[in-house]
């Protein structure tokens, strides 16, 4: 599902420059190296996605820790708001790393971001409470989210760029999807640390410290992940791109990777929509919905989520599978088609509020959120050439979760409490649903073959 890429060298003024063709002899791709590299990926996206998994999970906590208020309501838009402003610099993450690793290498700049994951992560955990420093809690809150968001800017699409130019063309899908993989695993490592606090710790005892113990995991974890990276060689495909270069690599101008590329960002930006509103909305939003909305109990709440992002782990493999042998669009479309028809069918279950019902609603929206899991990794590094990958990728992955999919919790939450109708996440998601369905009309198929600008990629032995 990916829309034809256009060339980075000199854009025209009225025309998107032409397509660049695989070019060379097909490259053996070393399986050791790959799943190498898929590991260190993964792993780090495992590391982001357990830390926002465990500030939307324990977000309850979080806002009577940082933002006292008689009004849960309140505090619950003033934790969320805070979650989404880390997506207000993604942006600027983006354009900082994306370019970065086009000019000196994919590693390298992985490395860095996963340092300062891990740094914000951790410092998160060291903040005092509003009770002890005041108003400063909330501003080092902040503080360390803007360092997180920061560095993020530069790792989805950093890691899934890695893996598409590690896995050899057949099997991109599949490799690619054991990215969504590490994202699940750091959910439900965080959910699942969550869940046993919460069963286990006082409510006192969860507000002085037990909120702490998830975030200063995060130290250990960044120095695994920065050990997997740090032993990676850089990517086939941009080896051949500094080896053409014949010197350093030229630094390519910023307004190159946007204008030159506006039809893959425009179609980068529709996709990545889709498949962050209903992702956020599922792993990040639902949970509180439960809580706050609905009234459910917090901790048969978060074991639903917990099962329901099992399931997707189980499954995952099996669909970026399918997407090699099918295609993308099909199975990016299918996930459009089911979010548009069922979401109010699912919500309407969940509601419902009996343990069956809510377990239901959730599976069949986490078994439609896998289409997209399974296949984006795969399908968004082949929107761009490798010249403009890295950072064209970046630009238009964070600008769209930046508008549309980091903030979800909070614009949801928001028209709830504007309007009443606590139907509003399964209108969100159907929006999101058709703009996401334009994006695969115009897409191109990606599957089985080379990147644009790339050799063919054949598995080696």
């Amino acid at each position: 599902m990916s829309a034809a890429p256009v060339a980075a060298a000199r854009p025209s003024r009225t025309a998107p420059a032409p397509v660049p063709r695989a070019t060379g002899s097909p490259t053996a791709t070393d399986p050791a190296l790959v799943r190498r590299a898929v590991k260190a990926a993964a792993l780090g996206n495992a590391m982001e996605w357990f830390d926002f998994g465990v500030y939307s999970y324990i977000a309850v906590t979080l806002g009577k820790v940082f933002f006292p208020s008689g009004n849960p309501t309140a505090q619950l838009l003033s934790t969320f708001g805070a979650f989404a402003a880390a997506f207000l610099v993604r942006p600027l993450g983006g354009m900082v790393f994306g370019p970065l690793g086009d000019r000196v290498g994919r590693q390298k700049v992985l490395a860095v971001t996963m340092i300062m994951m891990a740094a914000g992560t951790f410092a998160i955990g060291l903040i005092p409470s509003y009770a002890t420093i005041g108003v400063w809690a909330p501003v080092l809150l902040l503080a360390a989210r803007l360092v997180q968001g920061f560095s993020t800017g530069g790792e989805y699409a950093g890691a899934s760029t890695l893996i598409a130019e590690y896995a050899p063309d057949k099997r991109r899908g599949f490799l690619g999807s054991w990215l969504e993989f590490g994202t699940l695993a750091g959910y439900i490592g965080g959910a699942g640390l969550v869940t046993l606090m919460t069963a286990l710790l006082s409510d006192g005892d969860l507000m002085s410290w037990g909120w702490r113990i998830p975030f200063l995991i995060a130290g250990p974890m960044g120095i695994v992940g920065l050990y997997l990276r740090m032993r990676l060689e850089e990517t086939p495909a941009f080896a051949a791109e500094v080896a053409k270069a014949e010197t350093e690599r030229p630094k390519v101008p910023l307004r190159e990777m946007v204008t030159g590329q506006w039809r893959a960002l425009l179609l980068c930006v529709g996709l990545v929509l889709v498949f962050n509103v209903t992702d956020y909305m599922l792993l990040s939003y639902m949970p509180s919905y439960l809580t706050s909305e609905l009234e459910y109990d917090e901790t048969h709440g978060l074991l639903v989520v917990l099962g329901v992002m099992a399931l997707m782990m189980v499954v995952q493999p099996f669909a970026g599978a399918l997407t090699d042998r099918v295609g993308r669009r099909p199975v990016i479309a299918a996930g459009c088609a089911g979010f548009l028809l069922l979401s109010v069918p699912a919500l309407l279950l969940i509601r419902e509020g009996s343990l069956l019902a809510v377990a239901l609603g959730m599976g069949a929206l986490g078994l439609l959120l896998v289409c997209f899991t399974a296949s984006m990794p795969s399908a968004l590094p082949a929107l761009f050439p490798t010249r403009v990958r890295y950072g064209s990728l970046s630009i238009g992955f964070n600008v769209s979760v930046s508008l549309f999919g980091g903030t979800t919790p909070l614009v949801v939450t928001a028209l709830i409490g504007a309007t009443g109708d606590m139907m509003m996440p399964a209108y969100y998601m159907m929006a999101a649903a058709v703009v996401g369905g334009v994006a695969v009309w115009f897409m191109t198929e990606s599957a089985g073959r080379p990147l644009p600008g790339s050799a063919p990629a054949v598995e080696g032995r």
